[in-house]
């Protein structure tokens, strides 16, 4: 005897821990089955762009670091990249290594967070997150020791870097460097050939290469399709050009691709990171730009390989101290235009652990 059901709608948040912010999803039920989802998002918006053209050119920075705030290092890079490329700014070699070694830290950390929480959501409550935490917590440190803060960073500046590292930073990052990849076998061998994370992430929330590009997704997301698209490769910038490193792809574009291909980056970030460290020379961190910066009557996009995708940045500028317009291009709004499509057919169950393998963080969703 068949059962008849009506679908149910509820509210997945705004207040929720799996939703990774202030993010509500209105989701429809036929029985467990997902049929229907809509985002919503809003809740934490800021005005990240119109506060820009109240504030110069160097004041901008801080907004930066509270788009993608488990991430603040990549932003400021993505931003000041665009100012320089409005100024005709010129960056001294010593401040581009240093951007790379403090970013390619930032990724990894960011990935820590995601694979944590992607195994919480799992049902293995806290035991990998803090795992995850614990080796996050040494890159914070080392960013404290550069600018004095952990999360919202600030540290760096269209021309270079708020300030050289101290010395102490370099025997951090030696034993940084030598100790995590034995934490990502580690954390490799609880979780790869783990047969539940393998039953519950195989062929889960499958995104083709050609959904995933023609929706214009980029980073860990659209790299598990099999698309070996980063623009540290495609469009290098700073010193990735002299650097050695690969880009990891999946095959299935399915929920445990997007986890593995994001513990892949950070052991080549691990490696990037290791080479700036033999080639970096002593030498200025800064070029001397005034504080107020006024380009020329231009505008200027500037895409950079955040953890989460190409986070992008136009800029207008009318010749003043401040931008005449300023647009950011967000990876975790991007990312978020497949979740219906990948969720819909699945169950509550599913739903959770699919949304954390996207990753995004609501403060670059809404700016």
């Amino acid at each position: 005897m068949s059962i008849n059901t009506q679908p149910v709608t509820i509210n997945l948040g705004p207040q929720h821990p799996s939703t990774h912010g202030v993010f509500r999803l209105r989701v429809t039920f036929d029985g467990e089955q997902v049929i229907d989802v809509e985002p919503v998002f809003g809740y934490l918006h800021r005005g990240t762009e119109k506060l820009a053209e109240e504030r110069n050119y160097v004041q901008i920075v801080t907004l930066t670091d509270r788009l993608d705030y488990v991430a603040a290092m990549t932003n400021n890079l993505a931003y000041v990249r665009a100012v320089e490329s409005l100024a005709g700014i010129e960056v001294p070699d010593r401040g581009m290594y240093l951007r790379v070694i403090s970013s390619e830290l930032q990724r990894i950390a960011s990935h820590l967070i995601a694979t944590g929480f992607l195994l919480d959501e799992l049902g293995a409550f806290h035991t990998p997150l803090i795992y995850c935490f614990r080796e996050r917590e040494r890159i914070l440190e080392m960013f404290e020791m550069l600018c004095g803060a952990r999360i919202t960073v600030s540290y760096m500046r269209p021309g270079g870097v708020l300030q050289d590292a101290p010395s102490d930073f370099w025997p951090r990052l030696d034993d940084f460097l030598s100790s995590m990849p034995g934490y990502l076998d580690e954390l490799e061998g609880l979780i790869t050939e783990n047969e539940v994370v393998l039953a519950r992430t195989r062929d889960l929330g499958i995104l083709s290469a050609q959904d995933a590009i023609d929706s214009s997704i980029t980073g860990p997301v659209l790299r598990a399709t099999g698309v070996q698209w980063d623009l540290r490769k495609a469009e290098p910038h700073e010193v990735y050009e002299r650097l050695d490193f690969d880009v990891p792809i999946g095959s299935v574009g399915d929920t445990f691709d997007r986890y593995y291909v994001r513990v892949q980056e950070m052991r080549q970030s691990l490696r990037m990171i290791q080479q700036c460290v033999q080639q970096i020379e002593p030498g200025p961190v800064r070029a001397e730009t005034p504080y107020f910066i006024r380009p020329d009557c231009v505008d200027t996009y500037v895409g950079t390989e955040s953890p989460k995708g190409e986070l992008g940045f136009y800029i207008v500028s009318d010749g003043g101290i401040s931008p005449y317009r300023m647009h950011i291009r967000a990876p975790s709004f991007i990312n978020l235009t497949v979740l219906r499509e990948l969720l819909i057919g699945w169950k509550m169950a599913d739903l959770i652990v699919i949304f954390g393998s996207i990753d995004i963080v609501v403060g670059e969703v809404d700016r």
